[in-house]
């Protein structure tokens, strides 16, 4: 519980979902009379500015982490390691200077490694201390430990309880640090659970260029094989008119994307942790994960949902002989 604080929240712009889930949040705060300022980029301000017209935004430095059409995760982000860790260096200067203008009593941080200050409170969100990478597995567990270590508490997404767990492995383990709160899973989407199913399947288009492009051509390709089926795609780009049986939405704020998750017999999406929290929310039956390709963490989450939830996983190279 915090109190009557002003507090500087941000989160990572690797995709929306770091964005997504610090909404709730932030509405949590703002409901205990904190005054809330936002770190924004130009992609998570689409979210956040939607969410929080009213609220100051002031803007951090982006990370613009975009993957390989030929390179795999593991090697691309090796060699944007010497950008990023740059980035974390000014973002930590500027955190410094936004403590001292705004008199900013806490820090809440989701997944930036640059915004702690030892004048402050400062608080990291994370759903992935027990990291999965594609190699260097010590190298990178030891990089992350080092950098969550300079904050003063770490806030988990998910259950303490390994049981009702959504995250599985990445969150759960000997804790390495000493101040962990387990906060429950964090969605901004609402449950309407009592809607008429109005869509056979929705496409749920997530992460970072040039999958996220290469995922919606397959689904496209996909659609054009059941045209006794109806589809809704949402994408956060894209007004195109696809066919009779296919609807399209872009960004569509929080109301109206739960209810076409609600009027969908089934969801096709990527297994991102912030998606898989909204699916969660939504009490998502009928759901195929397709983790984003090299992505060790989103891998292991599908395949972790396909045994605790029965989910279906399917790989993207897989997906022509997906059968709907």
């Amino acid at each position: 519980m915090i109190t009557g604080k002003t507090i500087f929240i941000s989160p990572l712009d690797w995709g929306l979902g770091h964005a997504t889930r610090c909404v709730p949040v932030i509405r949590s705060l703002l409901q205990n009379d904190n005054k809330i300022l936002l770190g924004v980029t130009p992609l998570t301000e689409q979210i956040l500015a939607q969410e929080f017209p009213a609220l100051e935004k002031i803007r951090v430095p982006p990370y613009n982490i975009r993957y390989s059409s030929f390179l795999p995760l593991g090697v691309k982000l090796g060699l944007d390691a010497p950008r990023i860790f740059s980035i974390i260096q000014k973002e930590n200067k500027l955190i410094e200077r936004i403590v001292s203008d705004f008199q900013v009593d806490v820090i809440i941080s989701d997944n930036r490694f640059g915004l702690y200050s030892k004048k402050v409170r400062s608080i990291f969100i994370s759903h992935q201390l027990f990291l999965k990478a594609p190699f260097a597995t010590v190298l990178a567990q030891k990089i992350n430990k080092h950098y969550v270590l300079k904050f003063d508490e770490v806030w988990i997404p998910d259950y303490e309880a390994m049981n009702n767990s959504l995250s599985g492995e990445l969150s759960h383990g000997v804790h390495f640090h000493p101040h962990v709160k387990y906060i429950g899973p964090q969605s901004r989407l609402i449950n309407y659970d009592q809607m008429d199913k109005k869509y056979d399947y929705l496409f749920l288009l997530s992460g970072p260029e040039p999958y996220k492009t290469v995922l919606k051509k397959l689904l496209l390709k996909k659609a054009k094989h059941y045209p006794q089926y109806k589809f809704v795609l949402v994408n956060s780009s894209d007004e195109m008119d696809y066919g009779n049986n296919l609807e399209t939405f872009v960004s569509p704020d929080s109301r109206t994307l739960s209810k076409l998750i609600c009027e969908s017999k089934q969801v096709i999406c990527r297994s991102g942790y912030s998606t898989l929290m909204d699916m969660y929310q939504l009490d998502v039956k009928n759901l195929t994960l397709i983790p984003t390709p090299g992505q060790t963490e989103q891998e292991y989450l599908s395949e972790f949902w396909s045994i605790s939830r029965n989910c279906r996983a399917v790989r993207q190279k897989d997906l022509d002989r997906l059968i709907l």
